[in-house]
């Protein structure tokens, strides 16, 4: 099966998770290209993807350069020594989980002339080693949005890694009540193998890969 197909695929069946939940079509798919060879990349972005998330900057570099222009996000975990350049060279960072990341962040953004769109990285599962506790979000959003160089426009969670689907919706709907309160546009959770339950929990963007790309060879 091609990208392409697997794309129109995706789409169909997100629909019909929409309407069995009630909800109106509005839910972004983010293509996560980790990995994947820009030959495949570019091959989404013609069939409709619009927007890419990379995890690890130096490959993203030298994908972005051989790709038609789109919204690119981080998603990998934000070291701040590398801030500068992640602020250079992607429009979203979905990663922020600390007040120092935020920070170095907005210098580096301030440096550039420009206003990063951040998302909040929430910690929602025991698996995970990155990610502000909820009970923490509010007082992180608060020290993002002190920095104008900033814009806060959401949350972004990984579920649990369980095959346990009623642990994963407790895991979103823990988010989502998170989300509800830290404010914004974009609720980023979601992946390939978790997506309806994130759909059912009101997510607004999925992160997609395997069910868009296929397995990963390497």
């Amino acid at each position: 099966m091609t990208v392409a197909e697997r794309l129109v695929r995706i789409r169909a069946e997100l629909a019909e998770e929409l309407a069995a939940c009630g909800r109106a079509d509005g839910v972004r798919l983010l293509a996560v290209t980790k990995k994947q060879p820009v030959e495949r990349v570019a091959e989404a972005i013609a069939a409709g993807i619009d927007e890419i998330g990379e995890n690890y900057l130096q490959e993203a570099s030298a994908k972005f350069a051989l790709l038609p222009p789109v919204r690119t996000h981080f998603i990998g975990h934000l070291q701040t020594n590398k801030a500068k350049a992640i602020a250079a060279a992607f429009d979203v960072v979905q990663s922020v989980d600390r007040p120092e990341a935020a920070a170095a962040l907005a210098r580096a953004a301030e440096g550039l002339g420009k206003r990063l769109d951040v998302l909040l990285q929430l910690n929602i599962s025991p698996s995970e080693r990155h990610g502000v506790a909820p009970d923490e979000a509010e007082r992180l959003a608060a020290a993002i949005r002190g920095h104008a160089a900033l814009r806060l426009d959401g949350v972004m969670a990984i579920g649990p890694i369980t095959g346990d689907r009623a642990e994963i919706s407790r895991a979103f709907a823990l988010a989502a009540k998170t989300f509800g309160r830290v404010g914004g546009s974009t609720f980023s959770i979601g992946m390939s193998g978790d997506w309806r339950e994130a759909v059912r929990a009101g997510s607004t963007m999925l992160r997609i890969g395997t069910a868009l790309f296929g397995p990963r060879t390497a």
